[in-house]
């Protein structure tokens, strides 16, 4: 579990050493210096590098559901899309999310990777509706209602998730664009112009069948979650079944597929 550190009064070279150690998340607090350092760096390794006595140890909390770890909340910029947490100074028209415990904060590559993706998509056309499957923290659904469509539907597993993106619905305005449903593909009928589904890949794999029914005639779907391993696997899948692959890319060992319905 990675573990923070804190250092008054570092050495002018801190950043440099920190960066080395392989440091998650680092940020200069007044005089000081915090940081994000993995398990496999201990503490008297990081004060050793820095030729200190000792530093300071903490807990860190992991936030997008524990696979990013940032010291503390803060903008993000993806494409034409700025996401701040309420409490951070930021521009009109930003996507406020607040620190939760949801899947969806801008920082993991998988989300930049979607938002980008409808952010292409919707340079070709804004369809005039969007259906987000694995909503977590609704940001998908809400970037894609803040880049001009009219309205779309989220979907999740988690209870909990949903609350948590109605609320970030709300504090954006955006609640009357946007319904949230619970559970999967399966619960929902009908066909949607743009599909996005941003989970992992054994669930995308194992709801493909489902999950093509729901994209309409000609429509695009963005597929994310997927370790760049297992990226063929799931391509391999969703074209047995029909959908055309237009594209993909990889960031950070993940990556989105893009595709298109044959029908």
């Amino acid at each position: 579990m990675p573990y923070r550190i804190d250092i008054s009064c570092p050495p002018h070279d801190a950043l440099d050493q920190l960066v080395q150690l392989g440091a998650l998340d680092i940020e200069r607090l007044g005089d000081g210096i915090a940081a994000i350092l993995p398990d496999s760096v201990t503490a008297d390794a990081v004060a050793g590098a820095l030729g200190v006595g000792s530093v300071a140890v903490s807990p860190v909390a992991g936030r997008d559901n524990g696979s990013v770890w940032l010291l503390s909340p803060r903008a993000v910029r993806i494409g034409s899309v700025l996401i701040a947490p309420p409490e951070v100074a930021a521009p009109p028209g930003a996507l406020r999310l607040t620190d939760c415990t949801a899947f969806g904060t801008g920082h993991h590559p998988t989300t930049a990777l979607c938002v980008e993706a409808l952010e292409e998509a919707l340079t070709i056309a804004v369809p005039d509706s969007v259906l987000d499957v694995g909503t977590g923290s609704g940001i998908l659904a809400l970037a894609a209602l803040m880049m001009g469509v009219p309205r779309a539907v989220g979907l999740d597993i988690d209870a909990e998730a949903l609350n948590i993106a109605a609320e970030h619905a709300r504090l954006n305005s955006l609640a009357d664009r946007l319904q949230f449903v619970l559970g999967g593909p399966d619960v929902v009928d009908g066909a949607w112009p743009l599909v996005v589904a941003n989970v992992l890949a054994t669930p995308l794999i194992e709801m493909a069948p489902v999950l093509v029914r729901r994209v309409g005639r000609r429509g695009r779907l963005i597929l994310s979650g997927i370790p760049w391993s297992l990226e063929s696997e799931v391509a391999e899948t969703y074209r047995r079944l029909g959908m055309r692959q237009i594209r993909s890319e990889t960031r950070g060992g993940w990556t989105v597929l893009v595709a298109e319905a044959s029908w």
